[in-house]
């Protein structure tokens, strides 16, 4: 007999397994077992639970985006118009979004998305959220928002491939460049 309020815990650490397990790997080429060993369970409950491997990773992916979301939120509450722009870029790479395991995940997702339709959809939602944010964010700072959340969002993603494939880039860092780059983009523009 299950054990009543299981279902939850057990999908939490399976959603947090499968980032750890990604993270170690570097890439989407593990297994269901190996997930669910690192969850510590079964991998017939990891499947009973997600039904494979995709659908346990797009669980991660947007337990990924909710938190990113929760830190954007909770920057944007403390930040005067002026700087709701930086407030989501520091949340883009807060040390709580932007760690080896996120990196890894963030690239696995884009690979997913070539060819999973429900990946592309959970990647187009989150563009489209983030151009949006930024775009209203920089209508105080710029003549030409539209243009410089384009360049935004490039670059975060710039900033995430680079600390994937060369010297790990700390999120201080990471944030410094972006918010660097911001300054140049909508200086003299109002």
């Amino acid at each position: 007999m299950p054990k009543v309020g299981m279902e939850p815990i057990r999908r939490e650490a399976l959603v947090k397994a499968t980032i750890a397990e990604i993270g170690a790997q570097g890439s989407l080429d593990v297994t269901v077992s190996q997930i669910a060993r690192r969850a510590g369970m079964s991998s017939a409950l990891a499947h009973h639970y997600f039904g494979g491997k995709e659908q346990i990773f797009l669980a991660a992916m947007r337990r990924i985006l909710s938190d990113f979301g929760a830190e954007a939120r909770a920057g944007l509450l403390m930040a005067d118009s002026d700087s709701r722009a930086a407030a989501i870029i520091r949340a883009c790479f807060s040390p709580t979004s932007f760690t080896r395991e996120t990196i890894t995940a963030w690239m696995t997702f884009y690979v997913l998305a070539q060819t999973n339709t429900e990946a592309l959809r959970l990647w187009r939602i989150y563009q489209r959220r983030l151009r949006s944010n930024l775009i209203h964010a920089l209508r105080a700072l710029s003549r030409d928002p539209e243009g410089v959340a384009d360049t935004m969002v490039a670059l975060i993603d710039g900033l995430y491939i680079r600390a994937a494939l060369s010297d790990p880039e700390t999120p201080e860092r990471a944030t410094v460049h972006a918010l660097d780059v911001l300054a140049k983009l909508t200086v003299n523009k109002k």
